[in-house]
């Protein structure tokens, strides 16, 4: 009995790091060791157990909560993630319009980067689940906003089930600009929630033309619910993070990666 209890209380305390990490965000060595009574030795052995087990990412002085089958990150912790890249994405994306008319943006943290460089950009019509979406590109004279119908996901802000797909249904879309919470070559591009997939599955169908846009670190996850598969874009879009053996695995699949 006494040889368990060392591996039981370990076990006890990572689990506690992970759910401050998941709610937090963001964890820190020098503030987890005083509050779980433990060295900073011992809680960066803990970070290092999760970080192995794929739930957390090191960064420096502690570390980030990572996405799975079964927890998802805040809208606004997303956003100040890897924010010079995504900015990067985002304008790299809109210079593969051409020329579409009506323009899909998906739901996230992604869309928000794209409809800021999309202000000012001319006329289009564009349909999205996504309120802050909408909201923003709302104020803009020359765009006609299309917010989907639905229930509101509060921790995405955007709209999910059958109503939404119904009005997908009627639609014909010119360019579907389409994230994932991954992509990865086995498993092709994922979602946490169904009621999301089904409504990015929707788009895709009803989008002449598809692209995938997403910061480096979507590429190997995977999550609970599948939507479609990498075969489907024309384009995968990601930062120069990615590294270029990887963005030549995934263009063997057949769409063109491009790495801004």
């Amino acid at each position: 009995m006494t040889s368990t209890e060392p591996s039981l209380a370990n076990q006890a305390r990572q689990e506690e790091i992970l759910a401050r990490a998941r709610t937090t965000g963001r964890v820190s060595v020098t503030d987890l060791a005083p509050d779980l009574g433990v060295s900073v030795e011992t809680i960066r052995r803990d970070l290092k157990v999760l970080a192995d087990r794929g739930v957390v990412e090191r960064v420096y002085g502690g570390a980030v909560a990572l996405e799975s089958g079964s927890f998802e990150t805040s809208l606004e912790f997303r956003a100040g993630r890897d924010v010079d890249e995504k900015h990067r994405i985002a304008r790299a994306a809109l210079q593969h319009r051409h020329g579409a008319e009506t323009i899909y943006i998906d739901e996230g943290t992604m869309p928000q980067f794209l409809a800021e460089e999309l202000l000012g950009q001319g006329p289009a019509t564009i349909i999205t689940p996504s309120l802050p979406v909408a909201t923003r590109l709302s104020a803009d004279p020359d765009l006609t906003v299309i917010v989907l119908g639905g229930r509101v996901r509060t921790i995405t802000r955007g709209v999910v089930d059958q109503w939404a797909t119904r009005m997908l249904a009627d639609l014909v879309i010119d360019l579907a600009y389409i994230g994932a919470n991954g992509i990865s070559r086995e498993q092709g591009l994922t979602t946490q929630d169904p009621s999301v997939a089904a409504v990015k599955r929707t788009a895709i169908e009803r989008s002449r033309r598809r692209i995938f846009f997403g910061a480096h670190t979507k590429f190997g996850a995977s999550s609970l619910c599948r939507f479609a598969g990498v075969r489907d874009f024309e384009l995968l879009i990601t930062g120069t993070e990615l590294p270029a053996s990887e963005a030549r695995r995934f263009s063997a699949l057949g769409p063109r990666v491009v790495r801004a």
